[in-house]
């Protein structure tokens, strides 16, 4: 099945969880597609079988809080970032729900968290202005970067290169193998005056970064010129949260909450809204991915909604 306009306009509600009893702050899905994890600011984790549309496992992290949870390409574990004690970055085994590691080193609240998509390492940003490259295997950082502002950063697919968003106005490009050198790009872009950058994406082709903020935009640029190619507006963020907005796998088209409880989608060659999908989401929707092997989408508020196609693509 393809993803054309009428599929994406089709999607419905298949299945709500509420097993929440506050605001779901991350959500990830495996590289395979078939688990979804979640956190939540009720400390608790929880992980869904997207196959069989069911909860699996509900793990609690009562002492540390739990944000940016994020699978690691072993199975069954996660890390995240703390919301209690200290800002320290927890590797976390699921099956048995003991830590494997411990990564400190930040001094203020994690705000970013990737892993890369093709080794066991990860990226780290915090509002002590810096971002720090891990090893899973390591407590030890292993690459250090200090910026003048709040970080965000992503990956490349190819695991080769990181974006780094620093400022809310400029996007630096480092190559991996040859970090400590410094950024081999940068693009200047006109500073957020109404909000700041929360996250940052590549398109799963490479070409197109999407910048999430904490405002009512969303900002899609060149990734090889960092010329703006789209600017998407028109969903709601009146209450300062940092919105997720994603891309379709096949980077067609870009997804995002709003504070009214819809999803908002465009597409992102073009710019046109298709749609505005309404699942009944009684609060802000902070989270929204699509799966990177089903024809599925997965949004959340308190509750988790999983969502299908219901027309075909005729």
């Amino acid at each position: 099945m393809k993803l054309v306009d009428n599929v994406v306009r089709s999607f419905k509600v298949a299945k709500v969880f509420r097993e929440n009893t506050d605001k779901i702050n991350n959500i990830d899905f495996s590289a395979s597609g078939d688990t979804l994890i979640s956190c939540s600011e009720d400390d608790q984790i929880v992980i869904y079988d997207c196959e069989k549309g069911t909860q699996m496992r509900t793990v609690n992290s009562k002492k540390y809080g739990v944000d940016l949870i994020h699978f690691t390409h072993a199975k069954n574990t996660a890390i995240h970032s703390s919301t209690k004690i200290d800002d320290t970055i927890r590797y976390l085994s699921l099956h048995d729900n003991k830590y494997i590691r411990y990564f400190p080193g930040h001094s203020k609240k994690v705000v970013t968290i990737c892993i890369s998509p093709i080794e066991d390492s990860f990226l780290s940003g915090s509002l002590d202005k810096t971002l720090r490259l891990w090893d899973l295997r390591s407590p030890n950082c292993h690459g250090l970067m200090h910026l003048s502002g709040r970080p965000v950063a992503a990956y490349d697919p190819e695991g080769l290169i990181i974006a780094a968003g620093v400022n809310s106005e400029s996007i630096k490009l480092y190559d991996l193998r040859s970090f400590d050198k410094g950024p081999f790009l940068t693009f200047k872009l006109n500073q957020e005056k109404e909000c700041d950058w929360t996250g940052l994406k590549f398109s799963q082709n490479g070409k197109t970064i999407l910048i999430s903020t904490n405002g009512s935009i969303i900002r899609l640029i060149d990734a090889f010129q960092g010329t703006p190619l789209q600017t998407f507006t028109g969903h709601l963020n009146n209450k300062g949260i940092p919105i997720e907005a994603s891309f379709s796998p096949d980077s067609q088209f870009i997804f995002s909450g709003s504070t009214d409880g819809r999803i908002h989608v465009w597409n992102a060659n073009t710019g046109y809204k298709v749609c505005v999908l309404n699942g009944d989401h009684p609060g802000p929707v902070q989270c929204v991915q699509f799966s990177p092997k089903y024809m599925m989408l997965a949004s959340a508020c308190t509750n988790m909604a999983f969502w299908l196609p219901t027309a075909d693509e005729s």
